[in-house]
Order: structure tokens, then sequence, then C-alpha cells
């Protein structure tokens, strides 16, 4: 498989609260490469959804949310920094970012807890940085910044090159709590009755999910997803032979926690590869596992 794609994806600067440029990428990839797909979908967004993007193919069914916000740090005063979302922050990551006076490229300084970026002069307060891409690939392994969740919104644009029926729901704020969701869902199942719906994100490597055994087929997290819907997802899993792996867990969270308490009857499931070294400039993630999670949305999409 070509990963271009994802390594451009993984160097485009979209902090949470900050999507235009992840939206406006997806937006013209949408333009050029949808002639090519099996259908052609309606491409839906505009001030009433924000920086979010809706691709709607034929009768849907199923939705796809894939978050196009990754987690980064915002400059404060005093060469401080505040966190977007939870990174990981250890002295001499490299970060990335451009404000009034030009590009800026500086240093991470962690001080017991306290964040701060070294640079020769000062930012502008409220200038977003991320982590500098530094994008790996060897036989085995891709290992990036950001592959959480440039990877999911990945998967969900090499799905949509062969989706008949179904929406694909490229949202905003996932890393910092959360908001757009709500509004998605909303439209979905008003406008199309659209209910039920799969997590395009990645997870973590655990002891009980490891590398290159499949994708991660998450039986709950923080939150705890209809079981009847779970199961039906773990049936058409086993039916397919693609490689997964089941996962529990009592932590962690997703677009799924919106559409639980929305006031939308959705059933949602997360299924994604796992990931090592998460929320940090070095996210690892198993070839092996990212063409069985392409290929088992295919399925899903095409039997739930």
């Amino acid at each position: 498989m070509d990963f271009k794609l994802l390594k451009t994806l993984c160097q485009i600067h979209a902090p949470s609260g900050n999507e235009v440029a992840m939206k406006e990428f997806i937006l013209n990839y949408v333009e050029v490469n949808a002639s090519k797909w099996k259908t052609k979908p309606e491409v839906i967004f505009g001030d009433k959804f924000q920086d979010c993007v809706m691709l709607k193919f034929g009768t849907p069914r199923t939705a796809i949310f894939a978050h196009m916000d990754s987690i980064g740090f915002t400059v404060r005063y005093n060469d401080q920094l505040v966190a977007i979302g939870g990174p990981k922050a250890e002295t001499g990551y490299k970060l990335v970012g451009e404000d009034s006076m030009g590009p800026i490229e500086c240093e991470l300084l962690e001080d017991d807890g306290n964040l701060y970026y070294k640079f020769p002069r000062g930012i502008d307060r409220g200038t977003e940085l991320v982590f500098k891409c530094d994008f790996r690939e060897d036989d085995e392994y891709i290992q990036s910044c950001y592959m959480d969740n440039r990877l999911g919104v990945f998967n969900a644009l090499k799905v949509a090159e062969t989706l008949e029926d179904g929406v694909i729901a490229f949202g905003c704020w996932e890393e910092h709590g959360g908001g757009a969701v709500p509004y998605l869902a909303k439209h979905m199942y008003e406008q199309w009755g659209v209910k039920q719906a799969l997590i395009s994100d990645i997870t973590w490597v655990t002891e009980g999910v490891p590398h290159g055994e499949g994708v991660a087929i998450s039986m709950r997290d923080r939150n705890i997803p209809r079981r009847s819907y779970i199961q039906k997802i773990i049936k058409i899993a086993e039916e397919s032979g693609i490689d997964f792996q089941l996962e529990v867990e009592g932590a962690g969270s997703s677009d799924g926690r919106e559409l639980q308490l929305s006031p939308y009857p959705f059933d949602w499931c997360f299924v994604g590869a796992p990931e090592d070294h998460v929320h940090s400039p070095d996210e690892k993630v198993h070839k092996h596992d990212i063409d069985c999670m392409i290929a088992l949305y295919k399925v899903l999409m095409e039997r739930l």
C-alpha cells in the first residue's frame, strides 16, 4: 500500500480548534479524486457545520466518524505553553508553527509539569505549536506524530474509494473535549435516518492488544456501547476472515462518547489500529493492522 497520502495528512497543521487546513485539504482531495471512486459522494460543509465535512454516499445506513484534529500546544505568556488535549511533553521535542512574524521551529522544555518553548524571540500569544513531523516507514511499521488521528482520516478516505452507501464525517475538537459530533449526528439522524456508527480512530498497544495481530474492535473504554451492536460487528469480523483483536479498557474515550450522550439513539463502536508511543512525536503502527483496519471497514460498511 502507498502511504504518501498518510504522510501528507500527518504534516498538516490542524490542532483542536483550528482544523481549517485539514478541512481544505479534504475538500480538495475529494474534488480531485471522487470521479475515480465507485460512487461520487455529496459533499456537505459550510457555516452550519463549522469546519467539519461530511461525505454522503448513496442511501446511508452507517456513519464513519474520523476526527481531523490533533493534540498540540498554545503559547501563553513569558515563554509558557499550555497543552491542547493530552500531548506527551518531554524536553527536546521539536515544535513547529507560525505567527505574525513568520514560521517557527522551536524546542519544548518541560520543568516539573510546567511547559515552555525555547526560541530566539518571543512568539505571539495564542499561537498553536505542534510536533514537527518525522515520518518513518520500514517493511513492518510506520512511525510519525499524529497517526492519531490522521490514520483514521486516511482509513476513511481509502474506504471512500469503494463505498456505495454510507456517510463519512470528518469532525473537530475530539482531542480537547469534543463538541462537533452532536450537530453532525443530528443532521444524519434527522435527514437520512442514520443511527449507527463506526469510530475511525487509533487505540493503544497493550498487553492484550499487540502490534501486528489485526485491527482492534473495542468492546468498551470509559464508555460502554450497546452490546448487541458490538456482537453484530464481531460476528461480521469473524465471518470476514480479517485479523482482528478484541479490546477491553476502563479508560480512554472517543467520538463515541458524544454519540452516546446525544439525544439521538446511535449505536457506535470504536474500530481502529493499535499504536505505541501514544500522543508523542513517535506514534508507531504496524502496517498489517492498517491493512486490516481498512479491509474490515469496507466489509462493515457493506454489511451493517
